[in-house]
């Protein structure tokens, strides 16, 4: 059956379409818009939900990308209710009665609709006569702290890059075996017995324990419901491996469906030509997970090596595992005891209302040893102040 090619300009509006999907942040291709028109015709276009199927079935990938397509459907495709409710999420707010459900603000996508929009143009143009100078103290980059990334915009992204890498990174320190001057600790009865020799016996002297930082491993869920958060974190992973005060041993590895080292791609000096190597290095990257697989992977053929030091572990993901979870749980108590500390970083902690009922999240939970959020630059900086901590 031949497909025949969609009425009047359905077709330009179908392209105008799948690209504020893709600045919104949605994976739409080419070959998603050519399937579009070719199952328009056929699926038919007599009702509205056929229409919203199609396209749905047709430009959405993962459950997760649901909510953001159904708000750009029903803006798009001439929802007049909704459309006056997001052009109000965008104008300057007035304290008033509450009056209905809103839904839930995402600038990326105001951003993708309204691209030339600025709140500031809606403003009154009388001046006002201002006695008193009381502007509030919140700073745009005090309020980017608090942003999700998963709803920023490209230029609060932009941003963000560029705070990760001014983040304060300090680096708890273990004593070693090997011993260095000091003014108390171990007397240094050599030093000593030479500077009687040379006639100054006045005063003895000192060694004590040579501190070196503890290494770090880090192991970042890059599948398809993390592969925002992980892009950032990778920023950060970045800053950690090439912050000069830290002087640290930083070994990174990513890991969708199988593990991937890629400590020499985040070598580069340039953070976003660092990423784009680890996106061009991996072959999962935005794909399925096997968290079981890949700690059993690492466990097995990189945990002796890497962890012989007392390193601390960060493990980035949202726990969200398929299949047999004792087999998580063991491996995750095996990584737990051969490292010095566990540290879980999971994005659905930033919802205030999180509880651990996932079988994934509650099989590795009682094995590690700090449970943070990791969805904005607050939470990276707290995570700055974990490491530093003994």
């Amino acid at each position: 059956m031949k497909a025949t090619p969609p009425p009047g300009h359905l077709a330009e509006n179908v392209m105008h379409f799948a690209r504020v999907l893709r600045d919104a942040g949605l994976p739409v291709g080419t070959d998603r818009i050519r399937l579009a028109l070719t199952a328009l015709p056929i699926a038919g276009l007599e009702s509205r939900a056929d229409f919203h199927a199609t396209l749905l079935a047709c430009f959405v990938a993962r459950p997760e990308h649901r909510a953001l397509f159904d708000q750009a459907f029903h803006i798009f495709w001439r929802d007049p209710d909704l459309l006056g409710r997001i052009m109000a999420m965008l104008l300057p707010r007035v304290k008033g009665r509450d009056s209905g459900v809103k839904p839930p603000e995402n600038r990326r996508l105001a951003d993708a609709l309204f691209p030339n929009h600025s709140p500031r143009a809606a403003e009154s143009e009388a001046p006002d006569k201002i006695d008193i100078e009381a502007a509030f103290t919140f700073s745009d980059r005090e309020q980017l702290k608090k942003a999700d990334f998963d709803t920023m915009t490209a230029d609060e992204w932009a941003a963000a890059q560029r705070l990760v890498g001014q983040i304060a990174l300090t680096s708890e320190r273990l004593a070693t075996r090997r011993m260095q001057r000091g003014a108390s600790g171990r007397l240094d009865w050599r030093a000593t017995m030479k500077a009687a020799a040379r006639g100054d016996s006045a005063l003895l002297r000192w060694r004590r324990p040579r501190l070196r930082p503890v290494p770090l491993v880090i192991l970042a869920d890059i599948s398809g419901s993390m592969s925002k958060y992980s892009r950032m974190l990778l920023h950060f992973a970045h800053a950690l491996s090439s912050s000069p005060r830290a002087n640290r041993r930083v070994t990174s590895f990513v890991f969708g469906t199988r593990l991937t080292p890629i400590t020499r791609a985040l070598k580069e000096r340039d953070p976003d030509v660092a990423i784009a190597a680890v996106v061009r290095a991996v072959a999962d990257w935005s794909g399925g997970t096997r968290i079981t697989a890949c700690l059993h992977a690492f466990n097995a053929d990189w945990s002796r090596r890497m962890l012989s030091q007392n390193a601390t572990v960060l493990l980035i993901s949202d726990g969200l595992e398929h299949g047999d979870t004792a087999a998580l749980s063991a491996e995750t108590e095996r990584l737990s005891k051969s490292c010095r500390k566990l540290v879980w970083l999971n994005p659905l902690l930033r919802y205030t209302a999180f509880e651990p009922r996932a079988a994934g999240i509650r099989a590795m939970l009682p094995h590690v040893d700090r449970f943070l959020p990791a969805h904005n630059i607050e939470s990276l900086q707290q995570l700055g102040r974990v490491l530093a901590e003994a």
